[in-house]
């Protein structure tokens, strides 16, 4: 069974061996990386500027000889430039490569503006209270380049040393340059500088851990953010251990009604007991749920198997209604997985499209996942008054799907779900909701009074007509009326007779026409998977 796990800050998951040892998160490296594309772009912005100085300016300030040496090196430093622009942004290496590049640039920009301070100024003493611009040079490098304290501090130590080599390369070619003492004196606020950019750098490795520390849920590490609801975020994560992807669901507790440390508290036992329910599920349809926790700013996670197809609602919006044939073989699984959380006393309450999710799942298609069961509540009063559910005043649920005991808020049982799985089924079928309104109220006032038309009455597919009795007799405004249980729905649902009943081999063959980079089991990668767990809102 799953257990309450305390996040705590580990090394992060990253793409190469590398990156494991880097101090920031992958994506945060990542996005700092591409910020070294504008800083190599400013840099050749910066000398292309200083090259139009000295070439149309003010051509003769400096006389030919000098001239033309200070034009070569404002002209090598463009293209130095333009190379680490290029690397960074199509180089296939990984980030701590492009950063190592980045430091050399940055080391190799300070000598070039060492060498113009040093031609620039005859004698070099005349320099003498003036800072060099790799003072400058050196605390941008820190503050843009993701790079460890202790690089940022050699490569800083290398820049400032810069100035002095060139005044010493100037005193080999018997040029007037100052003592060593007052050089040192001279180019003391590079050094100055030199200690300072660590603290940046710091800064920012602090921050990485920091945010390490947020992503750490247990056992997994978030790595892509791949969907926001009214309750939360879906990330894809990894496990640290296992060859394994999953999707760590985040509910807020605000969001759900907490406004209290007291109410957070309480809904932290609400969250456990029925993380720890729905975690006894066993039925392959019901989307399984891996592990769960508490962080330490109480946010809730749920750790889900990551899957690979569509939501029912992308499913219609993108194909249009389905054929009887099909609605059948998804409906019937949906069933299996109600009938047995139904045994259990659980009710759903959240049925919609875009919580039953069309898979592949191995050899097998179209094979049905239910999900969001963290909205579940209990049948058995004395244990409902303690589910996360029942934690705020407000009705839970989807106005489209929504039962209407469940509008009036009053007892609540898995009929419920008989309901929604009524107005699911008639989607599908039609394409359409069982009633449009402009508003949640008249939608909910059409539940409650308005009887709905059949879906055969709406369709111009050929509708079965015990499929169109089934869907009538659990949109049922009173509760009584409706099939009793997920388990009888299943019975009907089997007896039920459909000129071609669709097979796997037909989901196979529609998957491979219209979702191939689903379809093929050898090309299924985490890219692919990144769009195809919604968040329910």
């Amino acid at each position: 069974m799953p257990r309450m796990l305390a996040p705590q800050c580990r090394t992060a998951t990253v793409d190469t061996d590398s990156q494991r040892s880097h101090a920031l998160p992958a994506s945060m490296l990542n996005d700092q990386v591409r910020r070294l594309a504008i800083c190599a772009a400013v840099g050749a912005a910066l000398w292309a500027y200083g090259l139009f100085m000295e070439a149309v300016v003010r051509p003769a300030t400096l006389g030919s000889p000098v001239q033309a040496k200070i034009i070569v090196v404002e002209t090598l430093s463009i293209a130095v430039s333009a190379m680490l622009l290029m690397y960074v942004r199509y180089s296939s290496h990984a980030a701590p490569t492009k950063i190592d590049a980045a430091l050399v640039y940055f080391v190799l920009n300070a000598g070039a503006v060492a060498l113009l301070n040093s031609w620039r100024h005859a004698p070099i003493s005349a320099i003498e209270g003036l800072v060099s611009w790799n003072a400058v040079v050196i605390l941008v490098a820190a503050m843009i380049i993701p790079a460890t304290p202790m690089k940022i501090l050699v490569a800083s130590l290398l820049a400032a040393s810069t100035d002095p080599l060139a005044v010493w390369a100037a005193h080999l070619r018997g040029a007037d340059v100052p003592s060593a003492s007052d050089a040192l004196v001279l180019f003391m606020p590079n050094y100055a500088c030199a200690a300072v950019a660590v603290l940046p750098s710091r800064v920012l490795q602090r921050l990485g851990r920091t945010l390490k520390q947020a992503q750490d849920m247990g056992s997994y590490q978030l790595v892509e953010l791949l969907g926001r609801g009214g309750m939360g975020e879906v990330w894809r994560a990894s496990h640290r251990l296992l060859a394994r992807g999953a999707a760590v669901k985040l509910v807020r507790p605000e969001l759900i009604g907490a406004a209290s440390p007291k109410d957070v508290e309480s809904m932290v036992h609400r969250f456990r007991r029925e993380a720890e329910a729905t975690a006894a599920l066993n039925s392959p349809h019901t989307i399984r749920l891996f592990d769960f926790g508490v962080t330490d700013n109480n946010t809730f996670y749920y750790v889900m198997e990551l899957l690979s197809g569509q939501d029912l609602e992308t499913l219609i919006r993108t194909s249009g209604p389905l054929p009887a044939e099909r609605v059948v073989f998804l409906m019937r699984q949906v069933c299996h997985s109600l009938a047995e959380a139904h045994a259990q006393g659980l009710v759903h309450r959240d049925i919609t499209p875009r919580n039953i999710y069309a898979c592949r799942m191995g050899l097998d298609f179209d094979f049905v996942k239910v999900l969001d069961f963290g909205l579940v509540s209990y049948t058995n009063r004395p244990v409902m008054n303690q589910t996360l559910i029942l934690a705020g005043p407000t009705t839970t649920g989807t106005p489209a799907f929504m039962a209407p005991e469940v509008i009036l808020e009053g007892a609540v049982d898995a009929r419920a779900d008989i309901y929604a799985f009524g107005c699911v089924t008639y989607y599908l079928l039609t394409g359409e909701l069982v009633f449009e309104a402009d508003t949640p109220m008249k939608m909910f006032a059409d539940h409650l009074q308005t009887a709905p038309v059949p879906p055969s009455q709406r369709c111009e597919l050929p509708i079965p007509e015990e499929l169109d009795a089934l869907v009538l007799d659990c949109l049922a405004k009173d509760p009584a009326k409706r099939p009793p249980s997920a388990a009888d729905l299943l019975r009907r649902l089997d007896r039920l007779t459909t000129k071609n009943p669709w097979t796997n081999q037909q989901a196979r063959e529609w998957w491979e026409t219209h979702l191939v980079e689903l379809s093929a089991i050898n090309r299924l990668d985490s890219a692919q998977i990144k769009t195809t767990l919604a968040v329910a809102s």
